[in-house]
């Protein structure tokens, strides 16, 4: 019973395949009748190609937005690339620019002092660099630019920088000219000034040496005056205002406060001005060596200076006053002149000022130990030296007894014994002192702020010492005796 259903099976499946296979040839024949007849008939063939006109439709739109966005992304591109072909036309014109710039400046600088080959080769960039600026202009208005804009660009730059360079290096070159003229022109005027600083240094000499010993040269005992006195102490305050300069200028060097100095010497004196801080040191100087003035060999003794052998003061003075310090020095070691000037030295150069002035106390040391330094400080000294200690074998010379005095300071002005040091102050003060007259009782009154020169006394003759002056209150006093 099993075998007899497939049979059963087998004869259903043939049924319905015939079944289908005659469907099958019944639609081909109508189909093919419907088309001889020229009726069109809708399938399912015809909806699927219905179906499918419209997906033909939207790929054309899709092609047509893809060549719109090429053609935009062209055009981006071009434009894109025509800028960057400006800028780099730009750039190329502003580095020609800068180049016929900095020919230019070569140009100018090859003029003073004038150099042919430079101007010509100058000339010569400027003409290039326009023609190549005018090419370009030709090309730009034919819009036959072909430039490869970042090559352009870098080949610009470099153009520039090597334009600006040169431009530098020429207003270097002109910068360092411009230094070199006014280095010459400095020292020019440097050997001008120290031709000047000779020319007046040999004047002061010769006017030093030969101005007033020229009355000395044939002068015998028995001639001997006042004046010749009063010339030889002139001589002889010319040396110690040269010492003083020299000095000053030494502290000045030594960054000194030259205030300060002032102070010390003559405490609670002011100066007027500025320049007359020197005569403080003036006075300073001629105190320490005129101290002792009226004693033997300026040693302070008992006895007064008595004018007993007067040839031979006179004989030592002539043969003193011509020579130098330092061949007398040398050949006199043991003198009292020598004696003198170690004295001096030590009494006017203290220890600290010495060794601020010169860094070491080199001077001193050869000073004690009987030696003399070769040194223009010192050998400015020892001049002035020498001739304070010849004036003493003048005043020796004498019959009559010379001595030396200073005034004491708050004195009031005396034509008599004093002279201003300053002559402006006496005219301008006493013209001072009429109009206060007239308004107040209380006038003010010429006092003596310090002695810069002593004064002398030949005799019942005067000579006048040297003050600094000024004008005070009568009724009150700012220096104290």
């Amino acid at each position: 019973m099993e075998t007899m259903k497939p049979k059963s099976a087998m004869n259903n499946r043939s049924k319905k395949f015939a079944k289908t296979f005659q469907k099958v040839i019944n639609l081909k024949s109508a189909t093919k009748i419907a088309s001889n007849n020229g009726i069109c008939m809708l399938n399912s063939n015809l909806k699927v190609k219905e179906d499918q006109e419209p997906f033909s439709d939207h790929h054309i739109n899709t092609n047509e937005n893809h060549n719109n966005k090429n053609k935009n992304q062209n055009k981006n591109k071009n434009n894109v690339r025509n800028k960057a072909v400006m800028e780099a036309l730009i750039a190329r014109l502003f580095a020609g620019v800068t180049t016929i710039k900095a020919a230019y400046a070569e140009l100018q600088m090859a003029q003073h002092p004038y150099n042919n080959d430079s101007i010509q080769a100058a000339d010569q960039a400027v003409v290039e660099e326009l023609r190549s600026i005018s090419e370009l202009k030709r090309r730009f208005l034919k819009k036959d630019l072909d430039l490869s804009p970042q090559v352009t660009i870098m080949l610009a730059e470099i153009q520039e920088q090597q334009s600006i360079m040169k431009t530098y290096e020429i207003t270097i070159k002109k910068i360092q000219g411009e230094v070199d003229a006014r280095d010459s022109r400095i020292q020019s005027l440097r050997k001008k000034l120290d031709d000047c600083n000779s020319f007046n240094k040999s004047l002061e000499k010769k006017l030093n040496s030969n101005a007033s010993m020229s009355l000395f040269v044939s002068l015998e005992l028995s001639s001997l005056n006042h004046t010749h006195f009063v010339y030889f102490l002139h001589h002889t305050l010319r040396s110690v205002r040269s010492f003083v300069k020299l000095m000053i200028e030494e502290m000045e060097s030594a960054n000194w406060d030259v205030e300060a100095a002032v102070k010390f010497i003559h405490p609670n004196a002011v100066c007027s001005k500025p320049s007359h801080r020197c005569f403080a040191f003036e006075s300073f100087v001629c105190i320490t060596m005129f101290e002792g003035f009226n004693y033997p060999n300026f040693v302070s003794s008992n006895e007064p200076l008595h004018n007993t052998h007067q040839n031979l003061y006179f004989e030592k003075f002539k043969k003193l006053k011509s020579i130098s310090p330092k061949q007398y020095l040398e050949n006199n070691p043991n003198s009292s002149f020598a004696k003198f000037l170690k004295s001096k030295y030590l009494q006017l150069v203290h220890a600290k000022m010495e060794c601020s002035l010169f860094g070491n106390l080199n001077q001193r040391k050869l000073v004690n130990s009987g030696e003399f330094p070769d040194s223009a400080f010192f050998l400015a000294f020892s001049e002035m030296a020498k001739r304070v200690w010849t004036l003493h074998y003048l005043a020796l010379s004498f019959q009559e007894t010379i001595t030396a005095f200073q005034v004491k300071k708050n004195t009031r002005f005396s034509e008599v014994y004093m002279e201003s040091i300053i002559e402006e102050s006496v005219s301008s003060s006493t013209t001072a002192s009429c109009s206060r007259d007239s308004i107040d009782s209380n006038s003010g009154e010429l006092r003596v702020v310090f002695t810069v020169v002593p004064g002398f006394k030949i005799g019942k003759t005067v000579i006048q010492s040297q003050v600094y002056l000024s004008l005070m209150d009568s009724s009150r006093s700012s220096y104290r005796n």
